[in-house]
């Protein structure tokens, strides 16, 4: 159960506990994706695959938690009810899309689930509708808000992006839905592809790239760009790919930080691929027993300064809000992160789910925050 939870909050949402979690998967294989064989056939020609895995470019250090944290943590994440809640319903907004994608903005569906404007392209990234995020529809963190709108809902879109594997970012439901609703080609890092194909995503419209290759649509780029993390969703990890994206019209540039540690990286993206216009950058569930998975808030500001010019840029705070995926309070990650980027003059949006963010903002100086967060 200790293990279980840590992967809890790495990501995973693994379900790895006998019979309980037999029992919880029972009915949910197609969830899990495809097995180490399917996905080696694309991944063992990545510079960053040996001895069977994926490596960071920077190694993470060992989770760091007593066997006492450990029992502490999985009380407080699989039964417990604390400040880690909102206090309040959490406010939604209804998205209206215009006809026509516009030049650069935002549209935060919750957690890392973004509709991404960029010079008349619109791209969705990890796009995750189900109730859960976890291989079993009964067990698993649970939404604290509704999802704003229906899949049915979504405007056209050109291009879906996935970050990694790990259920809170890689949802069947979602994909297979999305295969119905909309013509868009899925862009995923290595091996990703093989959870697609055996979800019956036709090929055509899967491209897998590692990091550093380059995919075009029309006059748009997309750059599959490093991320620290790890991947797995049941008891094999790191045989798939964990990215960035660093998503290049001819006239604006987004970065998509998925979900990550830290990583020196992020100032050779920015000098490669940037100076970026808006950045998504993961801000919660952070902890410090594990420090190298997911950046904190202020890490969160650091690497958006790496990517962008000084005091330029839009800075749009993403995973966080939705899941509960770890024990801090709900809406810390986002009062530190309004405080270190004041410290460091960036500019910031803090959309309500459903809510879109134009760039246009990153010319306001200091532009007025509605805390809604707060209760």
């Amino acid at each position: 159960m200790l293990r279980s939870a840590v992967r809890f909050v790495g990501g995973t949402a693994t379900l790895v506990t006998g019979g309980w979690a037999l029992r919880a998967l029972h009915g949910a294989p197609s969830a899990l994706g495809a097995g180490p064989a399917a996905i080696a056939a694309v991944a063992k020609g990545s510079p960053h695959f040996h001895d069977g895995v994926f490596h960071n470019l920077e190694p993470s250090s060992t989770i760091k938690l007593s066997l006492q944290e450990q029992r502490m943590l999985a009380r407080d994440l699989l039964w417990s009810r604390s400040a880690a809640e909102p206090g309040g319903e959490i406010p939604l907004v209804t998205p209206t899309a215009a006809a026509k994608a516009g030049g650069l903005a935002a549209t935060w569906y919750g957690h890392s689930s973004v509709v991404l404007e960029v010079d008349g392209f619109r791209v969705l990234a990890d796009p995750v509708w189900s109730r859960r995020c976890s291989p079993s529809r009964t067990v698993g963190p649970q939404r604290l808000h509704p999802v704003p709108a229906p899949l049915e809902a979504l405007p056209a879109i050109d291009a879906v992006i996935i970050s990694h594997d790990h259920y809170d970012h890689l949802d069947v439901d979602t994909i297979k839905a999305l295969a119905r609703s909309q013509r868009a080609v899925f862009f995923v890092p290595l091996g990703i592809g093989a959870h697609l194909r055996e979800w019956h995503i036709p090929e055509e419209r899967i491209v897998e790239l590692d990091w550093g290759q380059v995919a075009t649509l029309g006059e748009l780029r997309l750059v599959c760009t490093p991320a620290r993390h790890f991947s797995g969703r049941f008891l094999t990890r790191n045989t798939t790919l964990w990215s960035s994206w660093a998503i290049l019209g001819p006239r604006h540039r987004a970065f998509f930080g998925g979900d990550t540690g830290y990583t020196a990286s992020f100032a050779g993206v920015g000098a490669e691929h940037g100076p970026f216009d808006l950045t998504l950058m993961p801000v919660g569930a952070y902890h410090p027993g594990w420090p190298d998975i997911h950046m904190n808030p202020e890490e969160a500001v650091r690497a958006h300064r790496d990517v962008t010019d000084p005091g330029k840029g839009l800075f749009v705070p993403i995973h966080w809000g939705t899941f509960r995926l770890a024990p801090h309070p709900w809406s810390e990650p986002v009062e530190r992160m309004l405080v270190a980027a004041r410290a460091e003059n960036v500019t910031t949006a803090v959309p309500r789910p459903g809510e879109r963010v134009g760039a246009e903002l990153a010319a306001t100086p200091d532009p007025e925050l509605d805390p809604w967060w707060r209760f």
